[in-house]
C-alpha cells in the first residue's frame, strides 16, 4: 500500500511511495507526531537523478524487514534536497561536521524538535570495507535513543547552537582588484595545464570560474586567465562529459581527463554552461564554441522542456539498471549501426576501442580532435542518434525549479542573441511566463513570493530561496535587455525588492532563506549564509549580480549597496578557494570594469536600431547591461531623456558613474565598449569642499 509520498510534488519522493517504509514529507507534523511518539526521527535526503540514492533505496527501503524497524522506531521524513534546499543545507552542514565529507544520499537522525545527533552517508545492507550496515546503524541509534536520551539530547542541543552561529562575518574593507589578482594567482596553482580544470578526479564543470576568467581577460587582457579558460572549455567539449551526440554535459567526470562521467545530466549545469559556451563564442568567434552552445540548448530544447515551456531539472544517470547505458558504445554496435567501414572510421573518430574506455567494453564518445571531413561525421552522428533513441531512456525528474529556470532564461535569452537564434529567445520567453504565472504569489505585505517548484503546472508548497530569487530576476533582466520588453524589467524589481525587504541579514549581507518563510526547525538552526558557490553560484553571490545589474539600469544606490554587501562573504573565500568564490569574482569584474550602461533608443522596426543594440549585446564587457526602448521610453530609467539624435536612433553609454557623448554609429559603439588594461574606467574628482568622491549614483 503507497505511503503519504503518493501525493508529493517531487518525482524523487514518488518514487519512494511504494516504500514499506512509513515515509512522510518534511513538516511539522512529522516532528509533532515523534514527539507524541517518544522516538527520533530519521531524515533520509537524495534526489531524483542519485545513483547512490536508488541503491540504498533498492537494499534497504525496499526491504520489508529494514522497514518494519524503521515504522518501529523512528519517524522517517523524506526529502527532496532540490526541493529543500534550506533543508539540506542544514544538515548537509551537521553531516560535514560530525564525519567530515558528505553526500547523498544523506542519512540524519534527529531528535524530536529537529536536532541532529548522528549523521552519514549511504549505508550498505550488509557490513562491508569498515562500514557498518544499515540495520547496525538503525538499532545502534534505536539503542542510544531508548538507553542514553539525556546524552543524546544534550549533544544534540549543542550540534544545533554551533550550527546556528555558522554564517560569514563579512570584512568591510578590502581592494577588489587586489582580490581579484590573488584569486587568479591561487587559482593558477591548481590549474591542470594538460588536460584544463582545477584539482584532481573527479573534476566538476567549473562554469562560475570559467565565467569569471573570460571577464577577467576582457578587463585585463591577462592570456593566462584566457588561456585556463579556453583550454577547459575545449577539454570539456571533446571529451566524455560531454554528450558528443545530442550534445549537452553530464554532472562530473569521474576522471581527471574529462573521460567517462557520471551520466545524470543536470539543468543548471546545462543552462550555465550554455552561457559560459556563448560568452566564449562572443569573445573570440570559437567555432567548438558556437557548434557546443547550439547543441545544449537544442539539448535542453528536446530533453528537459515541459508541456508548460519550463525546464525539467534532470536526466537521470541510469537505464536498464546501469549507469551510462544509454550512452556508451562498442565498436560492434557502431558496426551494426553504421555499416563497417563507417563504424570503423566513427570508432576512431569517437574514442570507441576494443578494451573500451567504460564498462563491459563499452566507451563513451569522445571527439578528441575534428577530422577533416565533418560532414561525414556530422551524417553519422546522426545515424547514431536516431538508433540511440531506441535504447531505453534514463528517467527524467519533471519538478521545474524556480532558480534553475530563471538559470536558463538567462542562458537562452543571450545565446540567443549571441547565435542569431530567435526561437531560443522566445523558449526564454515562454519559461520566464511560466515561473511569473504559476510560481509567484502575492504575500500578505504585498511582496511578491516565489514557491521553489513546480510539477505538471501546479506549484509545491516550498518556499523559495535566495538563489531562486536571484537567479530568476537575473534571468529577467537578460530577457529585458534582448527584447526590450520592460515588463521582464518590472518584474525583476519585484523579486529583487523582496530580497531587500525579507532576505536581510544582521551583518549587512544576506541571508539564504526569507525572515518571516521559514518552518520553526530550520528558523532555530539553520545556516544563515552560504558563502560558498556549490554546483550554482551561493545565493550571495547570484544576489549581488542581480543587484548591480538592476543599480545599473536605475541608479539606485541602495540597491548598488546591497550587492556589495552581499559580496562580501563570499570574497572572503576567494584568495584561498577561488573555485568556490567564481560567482562572486565575475560580479567584481563587473564592478571594476563600470559596469558599463548602454540605452539603445529608436524605433524596434528601424534597422539602425536593431545594428545597434546587436553591437551592444555582442559586448564583452563585463557586466554590461543593456536597455533597449523606443524613443519617449520610461523603463528602464536608463532609457529616460534619452532622445533620438538628428531623428536616427541613438546609444548612449555610461561607465563609472560618467556618460559619453550619444552615438548614431555602431563602429563607435563598438570602440566605445571596447574592453582591455588600457580601458579602465574614468576615476571621479573629488568634491571640491570635502575632498570627498561623489556616491555611487548614475548621473
Amino acid at each position: 500500500m503507497p505511503n503519504s509520498l503518493a501525493s508529493a510534488t517531487s518525482p524523487y519522493l514518488q518514487q519512494h511511495a511504494d516504500n514499506p517504509v512509513d515515509w512522510v514529507e518534511w513538516g511539522d507534523a512529522a516532528f509533532a507526531d515523534a514527539t507524541a511518539r517518544g522516538v527520533p526521527v530519521l531524515v533520509s535526503v537524495g534526489y531524483a537523478a542519485c545513483h547512490w540514492c536508488h541503491v540504498m533505496a533498492h537494499e534497504s527501503f525496499e526491504d520489508a524487514g529494514t522497514a518494519a524497524f524503521m515504522n518501529e522506531h523512528f519517524v522517517c521524513v523524506k526529502v527532496d534536497r532540490e526541493e529543500r534546499p534550506d533543508v539540506d543545507a542544514v544538515y548537509m552542514a551537521a553531516t560535514q561536521a560530525m564525519t567530515g565529507a558528505g553526500g547523498w544520499p544523506m542519512t540524519v537522525f534527529t531528535t524530536p524538535t529537529g536536532e541532529p545527533f548522528f549523521c552519514g552517508t549511504y549505508f550498505p545492507p550488509r557490513p562491508v570495507q569498515g562500514m557498518p550496515s544499515f540495520p547496525q546503524v538503525l538499532a545502534s541509534v534505536a539503542a542510544a535513543w531508548t538507553t542514553r536520551r539525556d546524552e543524546v539530547e544534550t549533544s544534540a542541543a549543542t550540534i544545533a547552537a554551533a550550527l546556528a552561529e555558522r554564517g560569514t562575518t563579512p570584512d568591510p574593507s578590502g581592494d577588489h582588484d587586489a582580490v581579484a589578482g590573488r584569486a587568479l594567482a591561487a587559482l593558477g596553482t591548481a590549474f591542470d595545464a594538460g588536460r584544463g580544470g582545477f584539482g584532481r578526479a573527479p573534476k566538476f564543470p567549473p562554469s562560475m570560474v570559467l565565467e569569471w576568467l573570460l571577464r577577467h581577460h576582457a578587463r585585463t587582457g591577462d592570456a593566462a586567465a584566457l588561456a585556463m579558460a579556453d583550454t577547459t572549455l575545449e577539454a570539456m567539449a571533446r571529451g566524455g562529459m560531454y554528450d558528443q551526440l545530442a550534445g549537452g554535459f553530464a554532472r562530473y567526470s569521474v576522471d581527471a581527463a574529462w573521460t567517462v562521467p557520471h551520466f545524470e545530466k543536470m539543468l543548471y549545469d546545462n543552462a550555465q554552461l550554455l552561457r559560459v559556451y556563448a560568452h566564449a563564442f562572443r569573445a573570440d568567434g570559437s567555432d567548438l564554441a558556437h557548434r557546443v552552445a547550439t547543441e545544449t540548448a537544442g539539448w535542453m530544447l528536446d530533453e528537459l522542456r515541459t508541456a508548460q515551456g519550463a525546464f525539467a531539472s534532470s536526466l537521470d544517470a541510469d537505464s536498464e539498471g546501469r549507469e551510462g547505458a544509454f550512452y556508451a558504445w562498442s565498436p560492434a554496435q557502431l558496426r551494426d549501426v553504421l555499416g563497417d567501414d563507417d563504424g570503423a572510421w566513427a570508432a576512431e573518430v569517437l574514442g570507441v576501442t576494443e578494451e573500451g574506455t567504460f564498462e563491459h567494453g563499452t566507451s563513451v564518445l569522445q571527439r578528441r580532435s575534428d577530422p577533416a571531413d565533418t560532414e561525414r561525421l556530422d551524417r553519422l552522428r546522426a545515424r547514431l542518434l536516431g538508433d540511440r533513441e531506441r535504447r531505453p531512456r534514463p528517467g527524467r525528474d519533471d519538478k521545474v525549479v524556480s532558480g534553475w529556470n530563471g538559470l536558463a532564461v538567462a542562458g537562452l535569452a543571450e545565446a540567443g542573441a549571441l547565435l542569431d537564434r530567435p526561437d531560443l529567445v522566445d523558449a526564454a520567453a515562454a519559461a520566464a511566463r511560466f515561473l511569473l504565472d504559476t510560481h509567484v504569489r502575492r504575500a500578505h505585505d504585498g511582496s511578491v513570493r516565489l514557491v521553489r517548484a513546480s510539477r505538471d503546472g501546479v506549484p509545491g508548497a516550498a518556499p523559495a530561496v535566495l538563489e531562486d530569487y536571484a537567479h530568476v530576476a537575473d534571468g529577467l533582466l537578460a530577457l529585458s535587455a534582448v527584447t526590450g520588453d520592460p515588463a521582464w524589467f518590472a518584474a525583476a524589481g519585484d523579486l529583487l525588492e523582496t530580497v531587500l525587504l525579507h532576505f536581510a541579514a544582521q551583518d549587512g549581507g544576506l541571508r539564504d532563506t526569507a525572515d518571516d518563510e521559514t518552518d520553526a526547525i530550520i528558523g532555530r538552526i539553520r545556516v544563515l549564509q552560504d558563502a560558498a558557490d556549490g554546483p550554482t553560484p551561493s545565493g550571495q553571490s547570484a544576489a549581488a549580480a542581480a543587484l548591480l545589474a538592476y543599480a545599473s539600469l536605475t541608479g539606485s544606490l541602495r540597491h548598488r549597496e546591497a550587492a556589495e554587501r552581499a559580496l562580501r562573504g563570499p570574497l572572503q573565500l576567494a584568495a584561498r578557494f577561488p573555485t568556490a568564490a567564481g560567482a562572486a569574482l565575475a560580479v567584481v569584474e563587473a564592478i571594476l570594469d563600470g559596469p558599463r550602461e548602454v540605452a539603445v533608443v529608436g524605433r524596434r522596426d528601424d534597422p539602425a536600431t536593431h545594428a545597434l543594440h546587436r553591437v551592444a549585446l555582442r559586448s564583452t564587457a563585463p557586466g554590461l547591461v543593456v536597455a533597449l526602448g523606443e524613443p519617449g521610453a520610461e523603463s528602464p530609467p536608463l532609457l529616460r531623456d534619452r532622445p533620438l539624435v538628428g531623428g536616427a536612433p541613438a546609444a548612449y553609454v555610461c561607465r563609472g558613474f560618467v556618460c559619453e557623448l550619444p552615438t548614431t554609429s555602431p563602429q563607435d559603439l563598438a570602440t566605445s565598449l571596447a574592453c582591455g588594461a588600457d580601458t579602465a574606467p574614468p576615476a571621479l574628482p573629488p568634491d571640491p569642499v570635502s575632498g570627498n568622491r561623489p556616491p555611487s549614483e548614475t548621473p
